[in-house]
């Protein structure tokens, strides 16, 4: 069992919603990554998404756009990610950390490189944005072999197809885009979410987390009633930047505590 498989086995059996939480790498300098990895954890984060700076995000709105913008100006990239889940690691071995970015990065080192260099790190799994899962049983292959999982998207307008893919390749957890748009876009229709997370579940047995769009505590809440996991990326990015540099590991982690306290209201 993975540890993503194994810390969504030990929420159900507490009844509990999974919060996985994002932040860019780098941002907003290369020295605040790991403390805010540990804050988000601190405030009761169950698995991290760690984004691998690119200078495309197509599916990202303007807040994580900045972040990446703002990594990369820093001079960060994915071999730097690789060194922060390292770092991570040798304080804090059992959280998940999944590793979230797009297809480039991934290409330009190779998927061969890149599995082992995850593995060896102790990261846990990769979200690649733009890696199609019918284009990926062989990637997602090599990654299962590594005991690492690959995790796609799903959104409203996905086929019956896309579905049956994902559920064939994907491994950890799947993620459901709540909204046509992206990521920070828009308020969620949770009587929509729930009628789809009902159709995938026809075809997907993996958890389903629920991300774009969950910006405070009575969203997740709503989130929480119909998904396995809530994920929320752009809200914290945005505590990040209006909390400055100086504050904003206490602020991640004082939101971060918001989110958990009213998902186990």
């Amino acid at each position: 069992m993975s540890k993503i498989a194994a810390t969504f086995s030990a929420l159900k059996a507490h009844k509990k919603t999974a919060l996985v939480t994002f932040i860019t790498a780098g941002d907003p300098s290369p020295e605040l990554t790991v403390p805010l990895m540990h804050a988000m954890v601190a405030g009761g984060a169950d698995i991290l998404e760690l984004g691998v700076p690119f200078s495309d995000p197509m599916a990202e709105g303007p807040v994580i756009q900045r972040a990446c913008e703002r990594a990369l100006a820093n001079g960060v990239g994915i071999h730097d990610v690789f060194g922060y889940v390292a770092e991570f690691r040798k304080t804090n071995q059992t959280t998940p950390v999944v590793l979230m970015g797009y297809a480039n990065p991934i290409e330009r080192i190779g998927a061969a490189t890149f599995i082992a260099k995850s593995k060896a790190v102790g990261a846990d799994g990769a979200i690649v944005v733009d890696y199609p899962p019918e284009e990926c049983e062989e990637f997602a292959a090599a990654m299962r072999a590594a005991e690492l999982d690959l995790i796609f998207l799903l959104a409203p307008t996905s086929t019956e197809a896309r579905i049956a893919q994902v559920a064939k390749v994907g491994g950890g957890f799947s993620y459901y885009v709540s909204l046509k748009g992206v990521t920070g876009a828009g308020n969620i229709d949770t009587v929509e979410v729930a009628e789809r997370l009902t159709a995938i579940r026809r075809h997907v047995q993996l958890p389903i987390g629920v991300g774009f769009g969950i910006r405070d505590g009575a969203t997740a809440r709503a989130v929480a009633e119909v998904a396995d996991a809530v994920v929320i990326g752009s809200r914290i990015i945005q505590e990040i930047e209006s909390a400055g540099k100086d504050k904003a590991v206490a602020a991640v982690q004082t939101f971060v505590t918001g989110i958990r306290t009213a998902l186990d209201a």
